[in-house]
């Protein structure tokens, strides 16, 4: 069993090389601080009470599946983020892309009538598949991409582990996809 101490020698022994290791994995000093300091309380929280000598492979697993978890959050967001792109106006804070068409110049009245009702149908079809979700995927889904929580906000406000949003986020993602896809939206 690894004492307090023993576990934050540990810790401030591995600290440096792990932030290193993690900004050279994704190119990001502040998203690699955040994936380190989120693998070093994992560690603490969950395996703190393990011998010494198994803390350098538990805190090396932890800290990949952080970095793992970053790299597939980027890409839900990014998915996401590029298929509402267009549909935005870059100077309004307040962004709701199934309520607001601006056009690429930033004016409503440069759009014909026509692309302005396709891109009004694309949404209500969004909103639609959105809606038809089972709740508990509609609600993880909301949360993560919509109301950008994380993994471990979204678990505490569902009741539910973290495992647990993961694969409801993984499995609206993929049903908005391929509901989407087969009324012919493509990301």
């Amino acid at each position: 069993m690894a004492s307090d101490k023993e576990l934050a020698d540990f810790l401030a022994g591995v600290e440096r090389r792990a932030f290193k290791q993690t900004v050279y994995t994704v190119r990001d000093d502040d998203a690699a601080l955040d994936i380190v300091q989120d693998a070093m309380i994992k560690l603490a929280e969950k395996y703190g009470d393990r011998p010494p000598p198994e803390l350098p492979l538990l805190f090396q697993r932890i800290l990949q599946n952080a970095t793992h978890d970053y790299f597939r959050r980027q890409k839900v967001r990014n998915t996401w983020v590029s298929l509402f792109s267009s549909f935005g106006n870059a100077d309004d804070d307040e962004f709701d892309p199934l309520e607001t068409f601006d056009s690429q110049d930033g004016t409503v009245g440069a759009e014909s009538g026509e692309s302005r009702l396709e891109r009004e149908q694309v949404l209500n079809l969004i909103d639609a598949e959105i809606q038809k979700l089972p709740a508990r995927q509609r609600e993880a889904f909301l949360m993560r991409y919509w109301e950008d929580m994380d993994v471990a906000e979204t678990a505490a406000a569902m009741g539910c582990s973290e495992g647990s949003v993961k694969t409801h986020c993984s499995r609206a993602t993929h049903a908005l996809a391929h509901a989407l896809k087969a009324k012919g939206i493509t990301l």
